[in-house]
């Protein structure tokens, strides 16, 4: 049964006052991109104008600062460098190749396109870690992580499940649904299909499944919603 809200009476608006509204609230906050972080990002964003990365690393930053707050145990000195550098290495890629790598249409040579992209982003991170006076130790461990945060299934540790996690889940966020529902002209519903499957047995961590849960519940009670006609905008929307 569908729902006509144009028939419905909507309620009055009523504007709240600066003092009603709180300075902060307790719920954690994206990471901001100071000191090196923003010299890494600054370094990376030439390498990101391919296949959305860029946003979709801004994505993956602020998803990997969110696990680091339920992981203690891994090391945001690892982490957040190598989810800003993760996939630099598509510049280097025939965009040709990118979609059907992805989609898996290309056999071994997509193999062979989704591992190119691990290694130059591999050479590209030492680059602009070198550039930036980044200790040593620690790109050692992000040039590892990068060099196979795809092709490889297992963790090395848990810096690389955070990773990982960061990356794949950003598929089921609304940005993810919208930007690889457009690379493979899917609707919502075809596009909550394809990736849930591709992204949640790969989580790697119990806050990442949890989070990817309620990413995919909320996604397919919006695609209810919608269906119902009862997300149709009011006369005062």
């Amino acid at each position: 049964m569908t729902s006509d809200r144009a028939a419905r009476n909507p309620l009055p608006t009523l504007p709240l006052t600066a003092s009603e509204i709180p300075l902060s609230d307790p719920l954690p906050r994206p990471v901001p991109l100071t000191g090196v972080r923003r010299e890494i990002w600054d370094r990376a964003l030439p390498y990101l104008d391919v296949r959305d990365n860029d946003a979709h690393s801004l994505y993956a930053f602020a998803l990997a600062a969110a696990l680091l707050h339920a992981l203690p145990g891994a090391r945001a000195d690892v982490v957040l460098p190598a989810v800003l550098l993760h996939d630099t290495g598509w510049k280097t890629v025939d965009p040709a190749d990118i979609l059907p790598a992805i989609a898996g249409r290309a056999g071994p040579a997509g193999q062979e396109t989704i591992r190119k992209h691990e290694t130059e982003g591999a050479a590209i991170a030492v680059r602009i870690l070198a550039e930036v006076g980044y200790p040593a130790r620690d790109t050692e461990r992000i040039v590892t992580i990068i060099d196979g945060h795809d092709t490889r299934r297992d963790a090395l540790d848990l810096d690389d499940a955070v990773v990982k996690d960061a990356d794949k889940l950003w598929r089921l966020t609304p940005h993810g649904l919208r930007t690889v529902g457009a690379w493979f002209a899917l609707d919502p519903d075809r596009t909550l299909r394809f990736l849930a499957a591709r992204t949640y047995d790969r989580l790697l961590t119990e806050p990442a499944r949890a989070v990817g849960a309620a990413f995919t519940v909320l996604a397919r009670t919006d695609l209810s919603v919608r269906r119902s006609g009862l997300n149709a905008p009011s006369p005062r929307e």
